[in-house]
């Protein structure tokens, strides 16, 4: 391989190197903008904050720096290849063995190794929900409404970024009945609080939108919060919105556990 192939390598090797450290600062930014919400969520509802509007923002930046670095990282991995084959003047060139699959899960694990520890800490949280019951929205995109259940985590793929999820309980109107499977990307599943770890949960203070599960039922719906807890271990007193009886809406108890905060854009 010539001097100026070298320099290609180099150079992209360079550029994998930025792209991290840029990733690694968008994740810290996205931490902080995380923890600010956590301990302050009513921040969200005062005039002129730009807070969910930032945090898209660096969602997306953080996004298009995954992508680009998995673009740079298979260019390498195109040019070290051809560098194996191809081996220093006078040596026999080498045969690569090996099934396709073998190749691709080399890959797979390549690009693990290549990940930020923060996003390999992420990944390793998500994996870590399987046999954990989450809320997952099951509807598409362009759906008019959003469906939210609970559903239990068979697994989660790193590569693709998708969780498989098992609805164990659907409703009595759903055909055919029986358990049914959903895969799902990241951005349809939000855990819920441990119910042993009340300090996991997140406050919601009086008058907070939030997403709850029904009372008696595995759906989760828009609701109101009206009464804060005043333990860790309380109950959420709620309203939910679609809940009305004789022209007002009952106050329902919802444990802190199966209480979670409201997605941005959620459509009832």
């Amino acid at each position: 391989m010539s001097s100026p192939d070298i320099g290609k390598i180099l150079d992209n090797s360079k550029e994998l190197d930025r792209l991290r450290k840029e990733q690694e600062e968008v994740l810290q930014e996205i931490n902080k903008m995380h923890k600010k919400l956590q301990t302050t969520p009513e921040v969200v509802e005062k005039p002129g904050d730009d807070s969910l509007s930032r945090l898209k923002m660096l969602y997306t930046r953080a996004k298009d720096l995954s992508e680009s670095e998995v673009n740079i990282s298979n260019q390498l991995l195109g040019q070290l290849d051809a560098l194996i084959l191809t081996g220093p003047p006078g040596q026999q060139r080498r045969r690569i063995e090996g099934s396709e699959q073998k190749k691709k899960r080399m890959k797979a694990d390549s690009d693990v190794s290549r990940l930020t520890p923060s996003v390999r800490n992420h990944l390793d949280a998500l994996a870590s929900l399987k046999g954990e019951q989450v809320a997952a929205r099951v509807t598409l995109e362009d759906a008019d409404k959003d469906e939210w259940f609970i559903v239990k985590v068979t697994h989660f793929d790193r590569e693709t970024r998708e969780f498989e999820v098992l609805d164990e309980e659907p409703g009595d109107d759903e055909e055919g009945g029986g358990q049914r499977k959903y895969k799902l990307p990241m951005s349809h599943i939000i855990p819920f609080p441990k119910r042993n770890d009340p300090s996991s949960a997140q406050e919601f203070p009086a008058g907070k939108h939030v997403l709850a599960v029904y009372p008696s039922t595995t759906a989760l719906y828009k609701a109101t919060v009206v009464q804060a807890r005043k333990r860790k271990t309380d109950d959420y007193i709620l309203e939910f919105d679609d809940d009305e009886e004789d022209g007002s809406l009952p106050q329902r108890s919802v444990p802190f556990h199966r209480v979670v905060a409201l997605p941005d854009g959620h459509r009832q």
